[in-house]
């Protein structure tokens, strides 16, 4: 199976380069990546040609897999690319930065017949698992409400310009909170409902061009889930990015704390008690499991274009004053 990387912006390069390393079946045959500097710092130190953009890895290489992790608002085109040629594309959220990028990306899918999968790592955290584990056992009854909370340290130095600029990095709804949107999505079993958002820029930085928080909610079938998210987190926090949920249950809830790696349940019959984590997978184990199987992979086509429509719809939303939009 050749794998190939269509835009190396960010260190998730590493979800094909992990399992390219792990598994006997898989060749790595090429990367690109348009900016030089971004090329040198993620794709530097492979042994496989190296190009500038995706068309012309593509039109060199046959690709089965192609993994798209370059500057956000240049996502959709390499995506759109690698399915045209015939190629899987697993992805680093966010997909894309646009609705209408959405759609492109819809119909290259369809007729091509490929999958899209983003990898939504935090499906698969060992909290993750204990939590679905729990659920599958009606520990928590039936699930009525959900709330997310996800400070992240914006670290402005370190930034490259792009990252700053609305053009090129979309908006932070498609960005932090999209991993929970996804989670609320498969956890209520959900494909419509609706969404509305706020944004805003706390940081008087003249360099920080994007918003810096945001606030959702979220209505997905029976559960209605609250999610903020943002980039105020202290410089002193212990963590880059502290995801926390709890989960609330007509017969329990559930506390979910993805930094610290930790479950904390509470029921109407029992107190509180941390359930034992199971072993977590490979990011992106999940992905190439199934197509060596055969089979489409956990978090499907569907699955991955729904959660972006969401986050693109809620982004939309906050540019509207916070109106309230279907999907």
């Amino acid at each position: 199976m050749k794998v190939a990387i269509l835009g190396a912006a960010h260190q998730h390069v590493d979800y094909a380069l992990t399992e390219v390393a792990h598994r006997d079946e898989l060749e790595l045959v090429g990367a690109s990546e348009p900016d030089p500097d971004l090329r040198a710092r993620f794709l530097g130190k492979l042994e496989v040609p190296l190009y500038e953009t995706a068309e012309e890895l593509l039109s060199a290489h046959d690709v089965d897999v192609a993994l798209i992790a370059g500057i956000y608002s240049a996502r959709a085109a390499a995506t759109v690319a690698a399915l045209d040629a015939g190629a899987h594309v697993l992805a680093d959220k966010p997909l894309c930065t646009s609705l209408e990028q959405l759609a492109q990306i819809r119909e290259a899918a369809a007729r091509s017949r490929r999958h899209v999968s983003i990898v939504f790592e935090k499906r698969f955290y060992s909290p993750t698992l204990a939590l679905r584990r729990l659920l599958a056992d009606g520990e928590l009854g039936e699930i009525s409400l959900i709330a997310s909370t996800g400070p992240h340290k914006l670290n402005r130095d370190a930034r490259p310009a792009w990252f700053l600029d609305p053009a090129t990095y979309g908006g932070i709804a498609g960005d932090l909170p999209i991993h929970d949107i996804d989670l609320v999505l498969d956890l209520a079993g959900a494909a419509h409902g609706t969404v509305s958002a706020r944004t805003g820029r706390a940081l008087a930085d003249p360099k920080v061009g994007i918003e810096d928080h945001v606030a959702l909610l979220l209505h997905a079938g029976s559960v209605s889930a609250t999610i903020e998210a943002n980039w105020l987190a202290p410089q002193a926090s212990e963590v880059h990015g502290h995801y926390r949920m709890r989960v609330t249950g007509t017969r329990g809830t559930a506390e979910v704390d993805w930094a610290f790696q930790r479950l904390t349940v509470t029921t109407h019959d029992r107190a509180t008690w941390e359930p034992p984590l199971p072993e977590a997978p490979r990011p992106a184990q999940y992905f190439f499991d199934a197509l060596r199987a055969g089979r489409a992979p956990e978090i499907t086509t569907t699955a991955s274009l729904l959660a972006t429509e969401v986050a693109l719809n809620a982004q939309a939303s906050a540019g509207a004053g916070g109106e309230v939009r279907s999907f």
